[in-house]
């Protein structure tokens, strides 16, 4: 082998091996700015959880979106409305000490629920359509997590704290990211 080979594959390597390093450089649980301590690691934590339930989905075509592993499972397009229907609730839930009213069980009582229903609902929309819901969802917990502080994590609506009631929608979305992550390999 040539030096130059010797130092191109070295090159590489270390070029390999910084492109890595810094790629996983942000892997930190830390508060963005305006968030309290807890309340912004919750933040930091749910959004990493988006950014990686979104890789598995964000490049699928319309079969992928629409795909059903069998006949009673949920297509991709449908978990992530799934999610985004989950922390809809847990806003109201944490931030109003309430469930759904009728307007908002018409919007999302499907996703909650998923199913039949849903099966035969949530088709002919792109990948992006269910991203889109996600997104917006999740700019509103953000921007209502602003408003509280670590305190105010600690009190509770019904028999659950608030930090363990946000707590439970980043463990659900961690369970279907796995979910979609099986999905996604037999599309």
């Amino acid at each position: 082998m040539s030096i130059i080979m010797k130092i191109n594959s070295v090159l590489c390597l270390f070029i390999t091996l910084f492109v890595s390093a810094t790629s996983f450089a942000q892997n930190e649980i830390k508060p963005p700015r305006g968030y309290s301590n807890d309340i912004g690691n919750m933040i930091s934590m749910l959004d990493n959880l988006k950014q990686r339930v979104e890789r598995y989905v964000i490049n699928l075509d319309q079969e992928g979106t629409d795909f059903l592993l069998d006949e009673n499972s949920n297509s991709p397009g449908a978990i992530i409305y799934h999610l985004a229907a989950t922390e809809a609730y847990y806003q109201v839930y944490t931030f109003e000490g309430r469930g759904f009213n009728a307007s908002e069980k018409r919007k999302w009582e499907t996703a909650l629920n998923l199913g039949e229903k849903a099966r035969n609902e949530f088709k002919d929309k792109p990948i992006q359509f269910y991203l889109d819901i996600y997104d917006e969802v999740r700019k509103k917990t953000k921007e209502l997590l602003k408003t509280k502080g670590d305190d105010w994590f600690k009190t509770k609506t019904g028999n659950m704290s608030m930090h363990w009631a946000w707590f439970h929608v980043m463990e659900h979305q961690a369970n279907h990211m796995g979910q979609l992550a099986y999905i996604t390999k037999r599309i």
